[in-house]
């Protein structure tokens, strides 16, 4: 028994399949299948009853869930306490919300880089209902998305909120909101839902709101006078600083933007615990140098 059939096991059983598992541990679906078949002929027992759909463990199979549960803790323990961060390996993957990709995002990956210069990163940047699903079905080690995520198989590591302005073009004075549209975040988001409420209530049927994924193409329509909307100061100050865009008050702001450093808390991994943390200090760093 090898710890690497172990390791294969604890994947293919959180996983509920072989195929899943070969892609998380980069191997091939028959390297996978030969190791858990290795394993079940030594220790004489079948792990998994095989069928349609996932696979189920058997009552074996459970009990040598645990076992293999506290193996991979003593595994992060021995490489948290005794071995070099510098030297470790492997893929880490990381998703981002598109404020924190153009916020922070590119400091926290060059000190990412700085401790742990061995591991390659695969970066996704999308919408936070797509990081949560990604997070939860074991696609992403690490997501900063608009959290927290109320499983509780996550952990969250609360990180500064952004708060919330109304721009408009500096060429263009008009901020009745009756008679210019507003430009939101992605209408899969919470807050194009949040903002849709306040505004139904405030402005009416009048309202016209377009809906943006991309935070630097809604900021553009705005300088382009072609509508205007509520967007974090530090993401706006270069388009306010070149005399594009200017602050203006309707008379409300939506709530703050609240993000989170989200991962799942089994199997531990303190490559991803200590990601998150660097991922706090730079945000705060951060937030501070650019708030005003």
């Amino acid at each position: 028994m090898t710890f690497d059939q172990i390791r294969t096991f604890l994947w293919v059983a959180r996983l509920g399949g072989f195929r899943k598992a070969a892609q998380r541990l980069h191997l091939s679906q028959p390297a996978i299948s030969t190791r858990i078949s290795n394993l079940e002929q030594e220790l004489r027992v079948q792990l998994f009853e095989r069928g349609p759909g996932e696979l189920i463990l058997t009552k074996h199979g459970t009990l040598l869930l645990s076992y293999a549960e506290q193996m991979l803790f003593v595994e992060e323990e021995i490489k948290q306490r005794v071995a070099n961060p510098s030297e470790a390996e492997g893929l880490f993957r990381v998703g981002a919300a598109e404020t924190i990709a153009q916020a922070w995002l590119p400091e926290f990956m060059t000190a990412f880089s700085e401790q742990y210069p061995r591991v390659n990163m695969d970066l996704t940047v999308d919408i936070s209902m797509n990081l949560r699903a990604a997070l939860l079905e074991r696609r992403l080690d690490l997501a900063f998305l608009m959290g927290p995520v109320s499983e509780f198989t996550v952990e969250n590591v609360e990180l500064p909120a952004f708060d919330l302005h109304w721009y408009r073009s500096a060429t263009n004075p008009q901020t009745d909101l009756t008679a210019i549209p507003i430009i939101s975040y992605s209408s899969k988001t919470r807050p194009y839902r949040e903002l849709m409420s306040e505004l139904s209530r405030r402005v009416g049927p009048q309202l016209r709101v377009y809906a943006s994924a991309s935070l630097s193409a809604s900021l553009k329509m705005i300088a382009a006078g072609i509508a205007v909307g509520p967007y974090p100061r530090a993401l706006a100050n270069d388009f306010v600083a070149s005399g594009q865009i200017v602050e203006f008050d309707p008379g409300f702001r939506p709530k703050p933007l609240a993000f989170t450093a989200s991962y799942l808390s089994e199997p531990r991994s303190f490559l991803v615990e200590n990601s998150a943390e660097i991922a706090r200090d730079v945000a705060q760093v951060w937030d501070i140098t650019h708030r005003k």
